[in-house]
């Protein structure tokens, strides 16, 4: 059947022998007598009546539609999220639609932008740089958005993030346990929040454990990615001895194992190699790699379920919602003839849990 002669309302109507009024609130749940309710059911059956998706919309105020923006879709620790995420709003009865950002805020804000057009009832947003005309489009959207995302303290939006600086500290200390002193650290780019937040934590770490901190020890990569992260190593290592390397996430873990091979060092007797994120790349690569999750699923889900709690009640007040992250420990920093194993103190939040939210 052509768009032209498609069934509609009036149709319905005719066969079924009612006014288009009766028909409608029949379609919709709506005050209608059980006899007008079942012919007019019988009628869009024996028609093959869709009602239109958009006029519903506008009449209920909703279209059962929610989006994600994620910087990276090639990225495994995002895919990993949008699956957690759609494990609750599918359930729901909502569809979810992803967009890639590539991490540009110019692209986020038109994307917060254009929801006035309302094409979707509410929207996940994991930003990486962070910019005043973002928080601001965040602060002044009219529908519903969480940020899965570390941003500044006093940011106008619902926020779920996983504790990044408990992430670092976790890795440097199994290395420090692990007896490596000279480390290293490639991180992803300085102004990001992820980057900036986990930099500064690795050199909090070392002072804490009372390790002097080399700036010659530290690399920014351009991106989170292999391609910029072996650049990255390749920098770091024509002008540094590490015996252990911290990595901004499993991508750059990668490629500094791969650099290092290069250069014909092995991991992880020669340099041990930790990495963010505990995603399937660090479970299935040669070596495995040690790695510290952010629990991607879990926070998928809490984001999904704090999004559609704003919703159902857009008057809720602003919420905060903080990861345990976990590491898990593999062949990438075993010394040779050791089993890898997590002792209790770094096995906090296996169960993907969650810190109780905060609300103001």
């Amino acid at each position: 059947m052509t768009s032209g002669n498609r069934p509609t309302l009036v149709t319905v109507a005719k066969v079924a022998g009612v006014s288009v009024a009766s028909a409608s609130r029949a379609l919709n749940g709506r005050s209608a007598s059980p006899d007008v309710q079942r012919r007019v059911l019988a009628a869009a059956e024996q028609l093959g009546y869709l009602p239109n998706a958009a006029a519903r919309s506008l009449r209920e105020g909703r279209t059962d539609q929610l989006a994600v923006a994620v910087p990276d879709l090639g990225n495994p620790f995002y895919v990993t999220m949008i699956s957690g995420i759609e494990s609750l709003t599918k359930s729901e009865g909502f569809r979810l639609l992803v967009h890639s950002t590539g991490g540009d805020p110019a692209d986020e804000t038109g994307l917060i932008e254009s929801m006035s057009r309302r094409y979707v009832d509410g929207l996940i947003i994991s930003p990486l740089r962070v910019t005043d005309g973002l928080l601001r489009a965040l602060a002044q959207s009219a529908y519903p958005i969480v940020a899965a995302s570390t941003l500044p303290e006093g940011s106008l939006v619902d926020t779920v993030n996983t504790d990044n600086a408990s992430a670092v500290d976790l890795a440097v200390k199994h290395l420090l346990v692990s007896g490596r002193r000279r480390l290293a650290m490639v991180n992803g780019p300085l102004e990001t929040m992820p980057g900036a937040v986990r930099g500064r934590a690795f050199q909090e770490a070392l002072a804490a454990a009372g390790l002097a901190v080399d700036p010659a020890s530290i690399e920014h990569a351009t991106d989170f990615t292999h391609t910029a992260g072996r650049a990255a190593a390749e920098r770091l290592l024509s002008r540094y001895q590490p015996d252990a390397v911290m990595c901004g996430n499993d991508l750059i873990a990668v490629a500094v194992i791969s650099t290092l091979a290069g250069r014909g060092l092995r991991v992880p007797d020669d340099v041990a190699v930790a990495g963010m994120d505990d995603t399937e790349l660090a479970e299935f690569h040669l070596p495995t790699i040690t790695s510290v999750s952010l629990e991607a699923a879990a926070l998928g889900k809490a984001a999904a379920r704090m999004l559609l709690h704003r919703v159902a009640d857009p008057d809720l007040p602003l919420r905060r919602m903080r990861i345990v992250p976990r590491l898990v420990v593999r062949e990438s920093t075993a010394r040779s003839g050791t089993v890898p194993c997590s002792p209790p103190w770094m096995r906090a939040g296996a169960d993907g849990t969650v810190s109780d939210e905060l609300q103001r």
